[in-house]
Order: C-alpha cells, then structure tokens, then sequence
C-alpha cells in the first residue's frame, strides 16, 4: 500500500525579514513536492509583494481555504490576513509580528486536527510579536505552552553535529542557578529519548560539555562541574544512557571530538550555538525535541536588512523541512517496531523509506 504523504505546515513568521523569501526559493524546487505537501500559512498577497521585490516570476501558490484541499502536486497557501495587511520590508513592525502569530496559531490548530504532519516555522521577531496572546521568548518557550508538556529540548542539528542545551534563553549570568542535577537529567534523557525515536540512533552516545572554563579544572575554577554536572552524568550512567563528560567546550570543538558522539548537551546558548553557527550555519536546522508534534525551523532570524534583496539562502529552510519529513518518518518506524520488536529485531534499516528522501538529507536513517 502507497505510503500517505506528509503535509507540511509553513508559518511564514515576520512579514517583513526574509521568511518568505527562503519559503518561495525552497518551494521552487520541484523535489519538495516528491518529499511532502507544502501549506502556508499565510497572505497571497504578502507572498505576491514579495515575489515582485525578488522578481521571482515563474512561481506562484495554489490558493486553499483548508488543509484538506492541498493540491499533493503544488506549493498552496491558506489565506490567514486581512487584505489590508501592510508589508514594509526590512522594518520591524507591530503589523508584522501580529500576522507571524495569526499564522503560528492558524497552523497549530490544523496540527491539532491532524489535518498537517508537521510544522515548519519562519523566523519571528521576538520584539514584535510581544503580546497578551505572545508573552514567550520565542517559538520553543510559545510551543511548550501550547503543548501543554513540562520539558523541551532546543536541539540544532546539522550534518555533522547535534547540539542540545541545558538551558534555553537564559542571561549569561542566571545559567548557573538554572542548571541542576535534576534539569540536566531531564535533558540528557529527553535528547536520549528524542536520538532513539527522532533520528533513529539505536544507541546513542552522548557528550556533555562543562560549563566553567577547563571543565572547572579540577574546581580551580568553579565548582558547578564537580557538585552537579558529574552526580547527573553518573545517575544517567546507572539508568543505562551512553553519556560521557564533562568536556572543557574550546579543546571539544578545536579538536573535533564532536565527531565522536551522536548528541551534545552545552550549558548554555552561546557556548553550543557560537560553534554550530560557525561551522553549520547555511544548513543547520533548530528542532524542538519533546513536543507530541514535529516542528523545525531554519537557525537564522529575521534579517530585517536583507530583506527583498534576493540575498537570503533558503538552504537552511530546506533543510528544516527535510529533517522534519525525517523525523516524522522516523517516529513512524519506531512505533511500529515499539508494538513489533521480534518481527524488527534483525532489520538494520528500511531501504524503501531512505529512497524517498532527497540526496543531500542528512543520513539519520543509516543509523537505525
């Protein structure tokens, strides 16, 4: 039987950065449709304004009222703003961060309903978007609420790393006071949890990095890796988890030992996203791991001052869509084997599955 095609929902986050532009260049590509079913959440006519400003002719969207109709063939677009909705690009606008959230709602409701598999999300402005509705610091903090569940992960992904936090957008100086024995378990066992049924890594191994300078250095200078860091790699350790550290951050990434482990947990924001950016930033890919649903969103923002002039790379949104069709097929293969584990116990991998996805997707599957 014909495997069912995933419909891909889109928020089209701020109407004024290059959201839209990286969703029309990567919709362009006639092997998305092969991969998933395209729906935006968004404006024909913010779409058709900023089609104009790229001079993008040969391209255009298939204009539903539901999820239902999606034409498996096009890019669609579900038309969430009012007409009179006002584009001014490169501007951070209270307009714009008000149609990202009619958007972000509108497409949460349908994934609610099943009626979309999984959720894509343009970049938001975080300023603008502030609100009565929107009082997050961003989409994963916004998400955790609405589903309702007590831990997520912010987990960056790319070809050749993946990359955890212990602690989201949290100030430099406040990282300590949220890291705990007991936060770090959460979270060591989320991304364990999320390496096994997301991308399915039959036994993952995963680093966790110090958060002093040297690891602490023998509590020369600080004691946070002795006191807590140590006790909940130890407890992971007896719960059966492949967990090693803590690795000083600087001799992690400069002697490429991140090549050796399947997921890394950072401390803190900067300390995980500085080396992933630097190395990964064009295809990396921000995934919130421990929501019931998939959503991926590309790692950069807005960028207000590029906005129109045709320079964004849409490489990083595609990717986003690629690993989150991954994902969700990965979630698939683990339930099934989860109710069948005799009948899976020697499969290695589902040939079948690996030949649907695109040639440059990141090769989770050959890790089952």
């Amino acid at each position: 039987m014909e495997a069912k095609p995933i419909i891909a929902g889109i928020s089209h986050g701020d109407i004024n950065g290059i959201g839209y532009e990286v969703i029309i260049k990567a919709l362009m590509d006639p092997l998305i449709n092969e991969l998933c079913v395209p729906v935006v959440y968004g404006s024909p006519k913010v779409a058709a304004y900023h089609r104009k400003a790229l001079n993008i002719n040969n391209f255009s969207f298939n204009n539903i009222r539901s999820a239902d109709e999606a034409n498996h063939k096009k890019a669609n677009m579900i038309n969430c703003l009012d007409d009179n909705i006002r584009v001014e690009l490169g501007k951070s606008t209270q307009q714009g961060g008000e149609a990202a959230l009619v958007s972000l709602e509108r497409a949460l409701e349908d994934l609610k309903a099943r009626k979309i598999n999984i959720l894509v999300t343009a970049p938001i402005d975080k300023k603008n978007i502030q609100s009565e509705k929107f009082s997050f610091k961003g989409h994963t903090e916004y998400l955790k609420s609405k589903a309702g569940v007590e831990e997520v992960l912010m987990f960056m992904i790319s070809e050749n790393m993946r990359i955890g936090f212990a602690s989201g957008h949290v100030p430099l100086r406040k990282v300590h006071e949220a890291i705990t024995i007991d936060s770090l378990m959460r979270k060591i066992r989320l991304m364990n949890q999320s390496l096994l049924m997301d991308f399915a890594i039959r036994k993952p191994k995963i680093a966790v990095l110090g958060l002093n300078p040297h690891a602490g250095d023998n509590s020369l200078l600080g004691s946070e890796e002795a006191e807590v860091i140590i006790p909940a790699i130890k407890q992971a350790e007896k719960e059966g988890i492949l967990v090693f550290g803590p690795f000083p951050a600087d001799g992690f990434f400069g002697a490429a030992s991140f090549t050796k482990f399947d997921g890394i947990l950072a401390m803190y924001h900067d300390q995980g996203l500085s080396p992933f950016k630097a190395l990964s930033f064009d295809s990396g890919v921000n995934y919130t791991a421990g929501l019931p649903f998939i959503r991926t969103s590309p790692v950069h923002g807005t960028a207000f001052e590029i906005a129109g002039k045709g320079e964004a790379s849409e490489n990083s949104f595609r990717q986003a869509l690629y690993l989150a069709c991954s994902i969700y097929r990965n979630r698939q293969l683990f339930a099934e084997i989860s109710r069948n584990p005799l009948k899976h116990q020697d499969i290695e991998i589902h040939a079948d599955k690996v030949d649907e996805l695109p040639p440059d997707i990141y090769n989770q599957e050959q890790q089952l």
